[in-house]
């Protein structure tokens, strides 16, 4: 029993396996969330460019009614003028042509994004096989589809039923107005009408495209077993990661002890811990710890910075707080600001001192830290 629940692809898709079914192209697609968009722009560049359009085709339409009697007996000019024409009504319906060209480009991004894959254009040939064929007829994504197309017809026809008996008696007005006016006033009652029409598919979209993500979602969902072997061919030979985490250390290392000249104090136990803090009040909202160690580390710390004469001061309870309670290259928690901005304050009179002269400042003496904060203070 425990192999068969092995085996059964009852586990979420891994990061590796969604990156993987990505590259070959497999991702969500929402065919009527791309459908509705197209048509909701559409029905939006009828209401705004309609009008406009509408003048332009009337005009050519015009145009190609009158015929001068040359024409009529040279069939080159005739071609002539059926190009121009033609030329002239493609550049009316451009704008709206361009758009919907854009929207169809970028309405299949909105479900999965940016994607091109040259994997998803390779022939498969089980796509041809005829029982799989059958199988797909009379699956469950089958019915699904089936019950969408019968909710879009209900849905639109219905909503174009209501919107011409709703305007029924605008539409018999129209019988009454001269041509340009109702030419004009039918190409807005068809723009709302589409418009009205392409929100009712809104309701055919919020159902599909949850539907879309949660079976995309269970196509990739892994066996156990699966989600073990890709664990393990990820994790590799220990040796080489643990070469790599020792490698990743010594750089982390390097690059902290580059830190230790700018920084403005090394704080110290004065043995076994040592911790570099720098401030800027025009950068920083707090200051922060550039380096921190113990032990061998910590007298490594006290080399550089004796060897950039960076102030070095004796605080063990501030130490120890620093070090095991402040993250490396982050601000210092907010029940040490206190102690700190007491010995930055000595920092800041002793580098003033060293430039100006005058009185010496003296070091701050038992720097107090909360209780809580200093293991020692804990042990006790």
């Amino acid at each position: 029993m425990a192999e068969d629940s092995d085996l059964e692809k009852t586990e979420e898709a891994t990061p590796k396996r969604l990156e993987k079914a990505r590259e070959e192209g497999q991702v969500a697609r929402s065919l009527e969330l791309t459908t509705f968009s197209v048509m909701l722009v559409a029905a939006a560049g009828l209401l705004f460019m309609g009008a406009d359009m509408m003048d332009k085709l009337m005009r050519i339409m015009k145009a190609g009614m009158q015929m001068e009697r040359d024409l009529a007996f040279q069939t080159d000019l005739m071609l002539n003028r059926l190009y121009e024409l033609a030329f002239e009504g493609l550049i009316s319906i451009a704008p709206i042509l361009f758009l919907l060209l854009v929207v169809a480009f970028f309405a299949p991004m909105l479900l999965s994004g940016w994607m091109f894959s040259t994997k998803a254009l390779m022939p498969k040939f089980d796509r041809i096989n005829p029982f799989k064929g059958l199988g797909r007829i009379f699956s469950v994504n089958s019915l699904v589809e089936l019950v969408k197309a019968i909710l879009k017809t209900i849905v639109i026809g219905g909503v174009a039923a209501l919107v011409i008996w709703h305007n029924k008696e605008a539409v018999m007005a129209l019988l009454a107005v001269p041509v340009h006016l109702g030419i004009s006033r039918t190409g807005d009652f068809l723009a709302m009408s589409f418009l009205l029409i392409v929100g009712a598919m809104m309701l055919v979209v919020v159902i599909d495209v949850p539907y879309k993500i949660w079976e995309h979602a269970k196509q990739l969902r892994m066996t156990k077993e699966e989600i073990r072997k890709e664990n393990k061919d990820s994790e590799g030979d220990p040796f080489v990661k643990a070469r790599i985490r020792g490698l990743q250390r010594e750089a982390a290392r390097r690059r902290m002890m580059s830190e230790i000249p700018k920084a403005d104090v090394i704080v110290t136990n004065p043995t076994h811990y040592a911790v570099a803090l720098r401030y800027q009040s025009n950068s920083m909202r707090a200051p922060k710890v550039v380096a921190k160690g113990v032990h061998l580390l910590a007298a490594r710390i006290r080399e550089v910075a004796e060897a950039h004469r960076i102030p070095i001061l004796e605080a063990p309870p501030l130490a120890r707080a620093l070090y095991h309670h402040a993250e490396l290259e982050s601000e210092i928690p907010e029940k040490l600001y206190t102690a700190v901005a007491e010995v930055l304050a000595y920092v800041f009179q002793l580098r003033r001192y060293n430039e100006y002269g005058g009185a010496a400042p003296k070091p701050p003496v038992d720097v107090l830290v909360p209780a809580e904060l200093d293991p020692a203070q804990q042990a006790v």
